[in-house]
Parts: structure tokens; sequence; C-alpha cells
């Protein structure tokens, strides 16, 4: 009976051993949060049981995680209430068996139940934040029934949201210049420049600063931010039955047509150069505003993040307008 009961446990631990935790974006966050000393996050045995931990915090709450000691690399047997835990040394060990409660591990706390965890403020929670957030004042902004100057505000709020999670999102991903010199800025410019995150700070600070107000603009910011939010209820929300009621349906949809949004808002951004280029042409002008847009129209063709999509549209403005000169020609 105790091998029949064991054997799934050790099928759950080869399939957390094999995890591709690289390619987990909330596996570096984690990690980051653990607070244990240098010379024991360089340790094998320390890495496996912490990805271990994260394996049943994130993946499969049903796997049972060994508590390890600190002055050995094996595992003691996991006792049936017992919780998994890491402490710097045996005096917080006996201490915390005493207190009679959850032990408290230098960076997590989790236990050997599918309890839920309590959601962590870590980058993708901040970032999903902003973004809902974004997108409730830019749906707001959109809709005409809203007096006019309460819309005015909602425009430019979901500009100076999504400006500050791109700015955040850079700084998390790249962090700051090695230094203050026109080398050390260069190198940091020419890593980041390719990234979708500056393209739309660089967007939004174009629309932020300016008087002419384009609701039109704020296609690329619903998109963009829908996106996000979906992707993060689906990953972190899949079990919840308020999710699979109502949010189920729509997340999938998101995520199934990515191309659909990414093209859609390709035409959007491409469209905003030709109103303002009309722009130019009113009393609202404002000519550093459209040359700093066609600067960035440019860097989105080449960018392979939205060079695709650019691409695509650019070669359909292009048939269409071959199409038509022939139209002209022949009548």
């Amino acid at each position: 009976m105790g091998e029949e009961r064991d054997d799934p446990q050790k099928l759950k631990r080869l399939a957390a051993d094999s995890y591709d935790y690289d390619n987990d974006s909330r596996w570096p966050d984690y990690w980051n949060n653990v607070l244990i000393p240098p010379h024991m996050a360089s340790r094998n045995d320390v890495v496996s049981h912490f990805k271990r931990k994260f394996y049943q915090r994130y993946v499969d709450p049903d796997l049972v995680v060994e508590p390890m000691s600190v002055g050995g690399s094996s595992s003691q047997p996991a006792r049936s209430s017992a919780t998994s835990s890491l402490s710097p040394s045996t005096n917080n060990q006996a201490r915390a068996r005493s207190s009679g409660s959850t032990n408290r591990t230098s960076g997590t706390s989790t236990t050997a139940g599918p309890n839920p965890t309590p959601l962590r403020w870590d980058r993708q929670t901040v970032l999903f934040s902003v973004n809902a957030w974004v997108f409730v004042v830019a749906f707001l902004a959109a809709i005409p029934l809203v007096p006019p100057h309460l819309s005015h505000r909602a425009y430019c709020l979901c500009f100076m949201g999504t400006a500050c999670s791109s700015l955040y999102s850079l700084y998390s991903q790249y962090g700051k210049p090695r230094a203050w010199n026109m080398q050390a800025l260069q190198v940091y410019f020419q890593s980041i420049i390719a990234s979708k995150d500056f393209i739309y700070f660089i967007y939004c600070l174009t629309f932020v600063t300016s008087h002419l107000c384009l609701k039109f603009a704020l296609i690329p910011i619903i998109c963009w931010s829908f996106e996000h939010v979906a992707k993060f209820l689906r990953r972190n929300f899949s079990r919840s039955t308020l999710y699979r009621k109502y949010l189920e349906e729509p997340c999938v949809w998101v995520e199934s047509n990515n191309t659909t949004l990414n093209i859609l808002t390709s035409h959007a951004e491409i469209g905003l150069g030709f109103l303002l280029i009309i722009s130019l042409f009113s009393w609202q002008r404002n000519i550093i505003q459209a040359f700093m847009y066609w600067q960035l129209l440019k860097l989105m063709y080449h960018v392979p993040v939205t060079a695709p999509y650019h691409q695509s549209v650019w070669a359909q403005i292009g048939r269409t307008l071959i199409h038509s000169s022939n139209a002209t020609l022949h009548s």
C-alpha cells in the first residue's frame, strides 16, 4: 500500500525536475525573492528544493515537497502535517517547531496541501494591475456618452498609465545603464530599442504631450492592455469559478486571435500617421508630433516585434494604390 501511495509522488517529482523553468517568466521573480545565504544559492540541492516548491505553488499543488535540512544535502521524510521550509540556522528551526505555526521561509511559505496561496506583488502582478486599470480607463474614454471633460482626462490617464507600465517593464527587464556616459547609454538603448515596451513608451509620450485628442489612438492601447490582462488571468486564475464562468471565453479568444489583434493595432497605428498629416492643415497642427510619430512608424516597420504586421499593412496599402491608379489609367 505504501508503494502505491508513493508512486504518484515519484512521478510528480520527476515532472517537477523536468519542468522547463527557464521559459517560465514567473521563476526568475520567484528565485530573486528567495533570500538565502550566497554560499547556499549555488548548491544544486537548494536550487532543486526551491524549484519543487515553485512547481508545487504554480503548477501542481498536490506535489509533496519534503523538508530539507541545512547541514546536509539529503532531505528528510515529510510528515503529514509538516511545512516545507529552509531556515538559516538550527536555532530558527527549533523556534519554528515550538511555535506550532507554519515555518517562515526566507522569501516563500508554502504548505503540502492544495490550499490557495496569496497573490504576490511581483513584476507580472504589478503590470496586470496597471494594464487592467488602463483598459477600464481607455474604455471609459472611448464611450461617447461620457462627459467631454471626463473623457479627455481618461484619455490622458490611459496614455500615462501605459507609459508608466512600459517604463517599469523596461526597468525590470533591462535595469538601468551601467554608466552615464555616451558609450554606455548607446549600448543600453540598442538593447531596449527593439522591445515592444520601448515602442509603446514612445507612442504614449507622443500623444500624452499633445493637445490634439485623437480617440483613434486608444485602439492600440486597448489591444495592448487587453492582451496583458487576458494572459495574466488565464495563467493565474484558470481554476477560479468566476474566471471560468465569465472570463474564460474572452481570454481564450484573445490568445487564439493574437495575430488579428496585432494586425488591427498596425492598421490603427498607420492610420494615425495619416491623420496627423491631415491635422497639419488645421489650427491644431503639431509639426513636431507628426515628425516624431512618423519616425516611430519607421521604427515599427523594422523591429522584429512589429515588423511582420506593419510590413503586411504597408504592402496592402501599396497594392490598393497600384490597383486604384491602374483603374484610373484604364478609365
